[in-house]
C-alpha cells in the first residue's frame, strides 16, 4: 500500500472474509464527544475564567448547529473542581448539546452577585462565539447543581450587569437546577454545615461574609424566591432534587417550585428516591431522558 496522505474516502477498506469474524456494521453516525478544556470566556477581577466545552461530534459530520447547556457546577461557591463532573456531562452532551460547564469567582473573592454575572457572561460568549463552536444561539439552556443550581436559576432572570460583551443578550430557554442551593432563609437550609449564617459559613461567603443572624435581609437578597412574583419574566425551570440530601436541605427546592407555580410560572419537579447530594442517581438515562425531554419542549 502506498504511503501517503489518505483521505478517509479514498482509503481502501478491508474486505477480506476471515473465518470466525463477526463484522459489526457502522452508520458514520456515532457519537462521540469532543472535549475542549480550559476555553477563557472572560476576565474578572484580573482573574481569567475558563469553560470546559464538550461538543458531540461524528464521522459523517453534523449539518446543523447544536443546543448549548451552559452548565455551573457546584462548589458551595469556593473554588470549583472543574474537571470532577466532565464524564456526567459528557453524557449528555452524546444526546447532541453543546454543554459548557462554567467557571465562577469563589464568594471568597467575589461576593454575590458576581457568579451570576459570570454565568451570564459566559452564555453571551458561547452566543457570539457561537459558529466557533457549532451552536445554534437561538437555543440555548442555563443548569447547575448546588450552589450552581442557585447561579442557574438567578442567571436566568436577575439583570445583573456586568457585561463582558456589550449588545450580546445572556436570555435563555429554560433552567435545570440540580438540587440547587437556591435559599438562605431557614436555618436549616445545609443541614451538615456548621455555624450556619455566621462569617466562614459558604453562604456568609457569598453574601460578603457579614453575620446573617445580625443582618436578616441578606438570607432574602440571596435566595431565588423572593425575586419570584407573577410579573417576572423567567423562563421554565426543571428542578430535581434528592429526599435524603444531606447538604442541601430538600425542603428549598419544594419551596420553589410552588412558589413558581403558584406565580403562573412553568415548573416542574422531581424528587430522587434516597438521593444524596449529586452524582449518581441524577445522571442515569432516566433522568437525562427526563432532562432532554424538557430541553426539548423549551426550545420548541
Amino acid at each position: 500500500m502506498e504511503v501517503k496522505a489518505w483521505s478517509y474516502e479514498e482509503f481502501p477498506e478491508f474486505c477480506d472474509e476471515v473465518d470466525g469474524a463477526t463484522l459489526i456494521e457502522t452508520t458514520g453516525d456515532e457519537v462521540e464527544v469532543q472535549y475542549l478544556h480550559d476555553v477563557p470566556y472572560a476576565t474578572a477581577d484580573g482573574v481569567e475564567l475558563r469553560l470546559q466545552v464538550l461538543k458531540p461530534r461524528t464521522r459523517n459530520g453534523i449539518d446543523e448547529p447544536l443546543p448549548c447547556i451552559a452548565f455551573v457546577k457546584g462548589s458551595a461557591w469556593r473554588p470549583q473542581k472543574l474537571y470532577a463532573l466532565i464524564p456526567q456531562l459528557a453524557r449528555i452532551a452524546a444526546r447532541g448539546y453543546v454543554v459548557a460547564e462554567v467557571e465562577y469567582r469563589p464568594a471568597a473573592d467575589a461576593a454575590f452577585p458576581a457568579q451570576i454575572i459570570d454565568a451570564q457572561n459566559a452564555i453571551r460568549f458561547l452566543r457570539a462565539n457561537a459558529e466557533q463552536f457549532g451552536i445554534d444561539p437561538d437555543k440555548m439552556i442555563v443548569a447547575g447543581n448546588s450552589s450552581g443550581g442557585h447561579t442557574a436559576v438567578f442567571a436566568s432572570f436577575l439583570d445583573a450587569g456586568g457585561s463582558a460583551y456589550p449588545g450580546i443578550s445572556a436570555t435563555v430557554c429554560g433552567v435545570i437546577d440540580l438540587y440547587g442551593a437556591v435559599s438562605l432563609i431557614a436555618d436549616d437550609a445545609f443541614p451538615i454545615t456548621p455555624e450556619h449564617h455566621t462569617p466562614g459559613s459558604p453562604e456568609c461567603l457569598l453574601m460578603g461574609n457579614i453575620d446573617m443572624f445580625e443582618h436578616p435581609e441578606l438570607r432574602e437578597k440571596g435566595s431565588v424566591v423572593t425575586y419570584i412574583t407573577p410579573e417576572l419574566a423567567i423562563p421554565p425551570v426543571l428542578i430535581a432534587h434528592g429526599t435524603k440530601d444531606r447538604k442541601v436541605n430538600t425542603r428549598m427546592s419544594v419551596e420553589l417550585f410552588e412558589k413558581l407555580r403558584a406565580c403562573g410560572k412553568d415548573a416542574e419537579l422531581y424528587l430522587v428516591q434516597g438521593a444524596d447530594h449529586g452524582i449518581a442517581e441524577f445522571y442515569t438515562d432516566r433522568m437525562i431522558d427526563i432532562y432532554e425531554r424538557f430541553i426539548r419542549r423549551c426550545l420548541a
